[in-house]
């Protein structure tokens, strides 16, 4: 069917290729290890924080108000806005959780 001379050189020709993806293959592997890197290292940075993160609730106001003291020695703006900031914060929460409850009511109700 073939001559045995294009059956040799086929043969080359095709442990070339294998040798080839081999090595796209090993390029491939080394380039997801090294991208994958920084998620790694940012889920181990969102487990250690989900650690803290009750006791960090509690420390929060008292670091607040000394930082307050220490950058703004006299400032009232840095006051204002730890005073003020949980409030207004939690009032456009719940502004946006009730326009977004209404937006998904009217598009329950257009399907109806």
């Amino acid at each position: 069917m073939y001559p045995s001379e294009e059956l040799i050189r086929l043969d080359a020709h095709k442990a070339v290729l294998r040798r080839r993806i081999t090595r796209h293959r090993n390029q491939c592997v080394h380039a997801v290890i090294h991208l994958s890197e920084p998620v790694e290292w940012l889920d181990r940075l969102l487990a250690l924080w989900r650690k803290i993160s009750p006791f960090a609730k509690f420390a929060a106001v008292p670091l607040a108000f000394l930082a307050q003291r220490t950058l703004f020695p006299r400032g009232k703006l840095m006051g204002n806005i730890l005073r003020w900031g949980p409030i207004v914060f939690g009032a456009v929460r719940r502004i946006g959780t009730a326009v977004h409850s209404r937006q998904s009511s009217q598009r329950n109700g257009d399907r109806a």
